[in-house]
């Protein structure tokens, strides 16, 4: 009688070591190749057992099970997109960046995520934005572009996602790709155009991140957006 919960035990096991195994894998990819100032892209892809981790991230991405417990669901989903990003990314380099030559990009279903095919564009917005309602997710996906926030040099995890995300969305917003303060005029990052639902009223969403308050009476301009690649300098 005791063999389906020692079989269930067996399973669950498996799967956390697989996952274990893609989670080191892809840290250490991260850890070698981001850095603060971006993606060090050629030394990647000259790398070939490292682009060959890589490939072997997204195929475990493209089999692993959904987390059940929320914050670990989440993060998932947000290293299933940037590890991802990475890979069609670094197929594309050294091109301008992953829009060239190709406008639907993110709307082609080209990469699969816990057995599910589909879009970039349906993960972050079918998925993420849908199940969360967490606007600094923001801050988070890397769309491998210059206007993106940062991709960092470690993956997200469930235990450590709230701290994670509160850090990224700190740094972008006190950054000047994210918000550039002139007199009475702030210029920020078009993100806040394209997903200005997800905000709510911009200046107190961005006071409660930023390190000197933006007075509420302020003029905001969207920033042009750079999609050239967010290759390391």
């Amino acid at each position: 009688m005791k063999l389906p919960s020692l079989l269930l035990t067996a399973t669950l096991a498996l799967c956390a070591s697989a996952q274990a195994d893609w989670m080191d894998d892809y840290s250490e990819i991260l850890e070698s190749y981001v850095t603060p100032s971006g993606v060090k892209y050629a030394a990647l892809k000259k790398n070939s057992k490292d682009t060959a981790k890589l490939k072997s991230v997204t195929a475990a991405i493209a089999k692993e099970k959904t987390p059940s417990d929320n914050n670990e669901k989440l993060s998932f989903y947000i290293n299933a997109y940037n590890a991802w990003m990475l890979d069609k990314a670094l197929a594309k380099y050294p091109g301008k960046g992953v829009l060239e030559g190709d406008a639907d990009f993110f709307k082609k279903k080209t990469i699969t995520v816990a057995g599910k095919k589909m879009s970039f564009d349906h993960l972050e917005n079918g998925i993420i934005r849908k199940q969360f309602s967490e606007p600094r997710i923001h801050f988070a996906v890397n769309c491998a572009s210059g206007g993106c926030p940062p991709l960092i040099s470690e993956p997200f995890r469930g235990k450590t996602l709230d701290a994670q995300l509160t850090a990224v969305t700190r740094a972008f917003i006190n950054s000047e790709n994210g918000v550039k303060t002139s007199g009475k005029t702030i210029r920020v990052s078009k993100i806040f155009e394209w997903y200005a639902e997800d905000f709510g009223k911009l200046i107190p969403f961005l006071n409660r991140y930023r390190k000197s308050r933006i007075p509420l009476n302020s003029k905001i301009v969207f920033k042009h957006y750079d999609w050239n690649f967010n290759e390391a300098k």
